[in-house]
C-alpha cells in the first residue's frame, strides 16, 4: 500500500517526480530535519546519518581492540540498546498523539533507517563518559540525549517543530553535572597504544572523514572551520593575558578527542545553522564562551559552551517566531472581490447565430 500510494503521488504531482531531493520514503519524509540539510535533501540526511554511525562502530572497534578506550565492552552495547528504545517508544507516543504514522513504520528499511541519530547519540555517550565500572550513568546519558529531543523543541519558520540543544551533548552535560563520580573520557585512550607514524596519522584520518562529509553532505564545513579559527584566537588571547607561551592554551587541539568534537558533536545539522554566515557566528560563539568557562576556571568548557550557544540560538529561534506570528495575526485582512469573467459569446448570441447558419 506505501508503494503504491508513493507510485501516484509522484505521477500525479509533477514536481514531486521531477524533484530529486524530494523523498518519499515516509521515515524520512516526515522528519523536519531535512530542511536542514543543503538543497532540503533527504538521501543527503540518510548519508551523514549512516556515515556517522558507521564510523562510530569502526572508532569504537579499534578503540576497544588496540586503541586503549578505558571504558569497557559492556558500554556501547548498553548505550545503543537504551538510545535505540528510547527512540522507538517516544517516536510512538509522539505518533499517537499527534495522529500519524510512526517514522520506523511500513517496511524493514523504515525501521533500519530511524535508528542511526539513536546509534550516534549512545556511541557518543559510551565514548566520552567514564563512569568507570557502572553501566547506570551511561543508560542514563544515552536515555536523556535521545529524551531531549522531545523536551526541548520549537518552531522553525517553515512551521515544521525540532529540537534545538544537540542530543548527546545534553546528555553528557546533564550526567557529568548530576553524577560527581563520573568524569570525561580521558583524552590519551583515543591513542594510548599506538605511537610513531600512527600517532599522528590516525588523527589526520579522523579529520578526513569529517571534512568529507561536512563538505559534501552536511553542508557544515564552514562552521568547523569558523570554531577551529575561533579556538586559535581565543587561546593566544588568553595565553597573552596569561602571560604564557602561545601555544598552551591551543595544546588541546593535538588531541584525537578534540577532532572528534569538532567534527562529529558541534557541527550537528539538526541544532546548527545552515545560513553560511549564521554557521560563522554559531562556531565563534562557541569558542568566545570557551574562553569565558576557562578564565573562571569551570570544567568540562567545551560541553558547556555548546550547550550555551545551542540554548541561545533555540532561544532566538523561538522569539522571533512568536514575534512573527504575533505580526501576522495584527494585520487587517483585505478581501479582494474578483469579478466573474464574462463569456466573450453570450448563450442568448450563440444560439441565434447557430439558427442564422442552420437557416
Amino acid at each position: 500500500m506505501i508503494q503504491a500510494s508513493n507510485t501516484i503521488q509522484a505521477s500525479s504531482n509533477p514536481s514531486i517526480s521531477r524533484n530529486p531531493t524530494v523523498s518519499l520514503n515516509p521515515a524520512v519524509s516526515l522528519n523536519p530535519t531535512v530542511s536542514l540539510y543543503p538543497n532540503r535533501n533527504a538521501h543527503l540526511r540518510l548519508f551523514a546519518l549512516w556515515y556517522f554511525a558507521i564510523l562510530m562502530i569502526a572508532w569504537n572497534i579499534a578503540g576497544h581492540t588496540f586503541l586503549g578506550f578505558e571504558q569497557s565492552w559492556a558500554m556501547p552495547f548498553v548505550a545503543i540498546l537504551s538510545a535505540c528504545l528510547t527512540q522507538i517508544v517516544l517516536e510512538w507516543v509522539d505518533a499517537r498523539s499527534l495522529g500519524r504514522k510512526p517514522r520506523f513504520s511500513g517496511s524493514w528499511l523504515s525501521f533500519v533507517n530511524f535508528l542511526p541519530p539513536a546509534m550516534i547519540s549512545g556511541f557518543a555517550c559510551a565514548m566520552l563518559l567514564f563512569p568507570n565500572e557502572r553501566l547506570g550513568p551511561i543508560v542514563f546519558a544515552s536515555v536523556l540525549s535521545i529524551a531531549s529531543k522531545v523536551l526541548f523543541r520549537i518552531r522553525l519558520s517553515n512551521g515544521s517543530v525540532t529540537h534545538f540543544l544537540n542530543p548527546s551533548n545534553f546528555g553528557i552535560v546533564v550526567t557529568l553535572l548530576l553524577f560527581s563520580d563520573v568524569g570525561q573520557a580521558p583524552p590519551y585512550q583515543f591513542t594510548e597504544n599506538i605511537t610513531g607514524f600512527w600517532h599522528w596519522a590516525l588523527p589526520a584520518a579522523i579529520l578526513a572523514t569529517g571534512i568529507v562529509v561536512h563538505g559534501f553532505a552536511t553542508g557544515r564545513l564552514t562552521l568547523c572551520i569558523a570554531w577551529l579559527l575561533g579556538f586559535v584566537v581565543q587561546g593566544v588571547f588568553r595565553a597573552w593575558l596569561a602571560g604564557n607561551p602561545w601555544y598552551v592554551p591551543l595544546m588541546p587541539m593535538s588531541s584525537a578527542g578534540f577532532i572528534l568534537f569538532t567534527l562529529y558533536m558541534i557541527p550537528d545539522p539538526a541544532t546548527t545553522p545552515i545560513v553560511k554566515g549564521r554557521q560563522v557566528a554559531f562556531g565563534v560563539s562557541v569558542a568566545i564562551v570557551y574562553a569565558a568557562l576557562q578564565l573562571f576556571h569551570i570544567v568540562f568548557g567545551l560541553f558547556l559552551a555548546l550547550i550555551a550557544v545551542c540554548a541561545v540560538r533555540g532561544l532566538c529561534i523561538a522569539i522571533a517566531s512568536a514575534m512573527s506570528k504575533a505580526k501576522t495575526k495584527s494585520q487587517p485582512i483585505t478581501r479582494v472581490s474578483i469579478p466573474t469573467a464574462r463569456p466573450a459569446f453570450p448563450v442568448v448570441e450563440k444560439i441565434a447565430v447557430l439558427e442564422e447558419v442552420r437557416a
